[in-house]
This record gives structure tokens, C-alpha cells and sequence, in this order.
């Protein structure tokens, strides 16, 4: 499993070094429901960017981990209630889903309580999907003002999931030339089955699970 895991890396990383802004991208390696057994192998080999979509499996997984080796920089890749901000605050570095002006105020006030400082990512609907939490494409750019001006907090990018259709690289352009156009330096899009066309579209965070770890049972 190890070897397997780290040449499953290894591959996705040369994939990046074939782009023109490589040393810009970085793999977030979605651990979402493996178990630290299976996790450890990446973290000895030094890759340190992590995600997680769900905060109790987060706490139970990471907590020591970070504790003891604090270049691990964790993802929060998942939706967050505002009833969780604080305890996410306390464990993740990074929160991919900032959906709410509500969350932002309360993200806001979690980092005064505890002096602690992360980067964020306003999550756009960018399907405009029914179903799907994100801010409208066109409220963006309202948004972002919000976040820095009132809430406070450190936007660095966007982050999208795009509808399961044939528009993937439609999306993606979109997103990117949206980023781009709000001077964001980060962008989270992409994931196992589409990050090569995500690298085109000039995102610096992919987010990959199984094509690193294997199918979830």
C-alpha cells in the first residue's frame, strides 16, 4: 500500500511539472474516511498538505499528528456549520468552503478568540446547481469585499466543484478567469478526475483522493 501510495504521488506530481506554473500547484491528498495507517506512508515521504471534509473525523485523525509535526498544513475541503467555525479554526489551516456571510463572521471572530490567522477560499456555485451550497458567480466579487473589508479574513482564492456533465473545462475557464479577475493568488479546482484540465486553467490547489490512495470501501 505505501510504495503503491507514493508512486501514486510521484506520477501526479510529474503531471504538474509538465505545466507552465509548476512550482506553483500543490496537492491537497484527500484522507477523508482512511485511516492514519494508510495516511502515514505520504507524510513520511514529506508531502504536508491534507484534506478533510468532515470536522470530527478531522479532530480524531489529525490532532496529534499536527501536534507533532507542524509543517502538516490541514484543508477543511468540506461544507462547515457555523456551530463547528471554531473548533475548524483551531485544527485547519486552510477552509475551502466559505459559503455565507454568516460563516465568514463567525470564522472572523474564532480567529480573534484564539490569535490564530487562516486562508481561505469563497466557494463558488459555479453551475449556479440547486443542490450545491457556493456563492453565485456573480455575487463574487461583492463577496470578497465582504469577507475583506468586514468579516475580515484572509481570502486567497476561489474554490469550485463543477456539475458531473460534459462542461468541465467550460467550468474551470470560468472559474479561473474569475479568480484572475479579482486578483486572488490561489485557486482550489480540481480533483482525481479532472485535474489535468484544472492544471490548464491555471488552478495552484488540486484536491486529490483516490487517484493517491486508492477507491474508498
Amino acid at each position: 500500500m505505501s510504495n503503491q501510495t507514493i508512486n501514486n504521488l510521484i506520477s501526479i506530481q510529474e503531471d504538474i511539472k509538465k505545466t507552465d506554473d509548476s512550482n506553483k500547484v500543490k496537492i491537497v491528498a484527500v484522507t477523508k474516511t482512511f485511516s492514519m495507517e494508510k495516511i502515514k506512508p505520504l507524510i513520511e515521504f514529506g508531502h504536508i498538505h491534507f484534506g478533510e471534509n468532515k470536522f470530527q473525523e478531522a479532530a480524531g485523525k489529525w490532532n496529534d499528528q499536527i501536534r507533532n509535526n507542524k509543517q502538516i498544513k490541514l484543508h477543511m475541503i468540506g461544507k462547515l456549520q457555523s456551530n463547528k467555525a471554531k473548533k475548524a479554526v483551531e485544527l485547519f489551516h486552510y477552509i475551502h468552503s466559505v459559503d455565507s456571510q454568516k460563516l465568514a463572521d463567525v470564522l472572523s471572530k474564532s480567529e480573534k478568540s484564539i490569535n490564530k490567522k487562516l486562508n481561505y477560499f469563497i466557494q463558488l456555485n459555479i453551475g449556479d446547481e440547486n443542490q450545491k451550497s457556493g456563492i453565485k458567480a456573480k455575487e463574487a466579487k461583492q463577496f470578497l469585499e465582504y469577507c475583506k473589508n468586514e468579516s475580515k479574513i484572509n481570502v486567497v482564492g476561489l474554490m469550485a466543484i463543477p456539475p458531473n456533465d460534459d462542461k468541465t473545462e467550460e467550468y474551470f475557464k470560468s472559474l479561473s478567469e474569475i479568480n484572475t479577475s479579482l486578483n486572488l493568488p490561489e485557486l482550489s479546482m480540481g480533483m482525481s478526475n479532472d485535474y489535468l484540465l484544472a492544471l490548464k486553467y491555471k488552478t495552484t490547489f488540486i484536491r486529490i483522493g483516490s487517484k493517491i490512495l486508492g477507491e474508498r470501501s
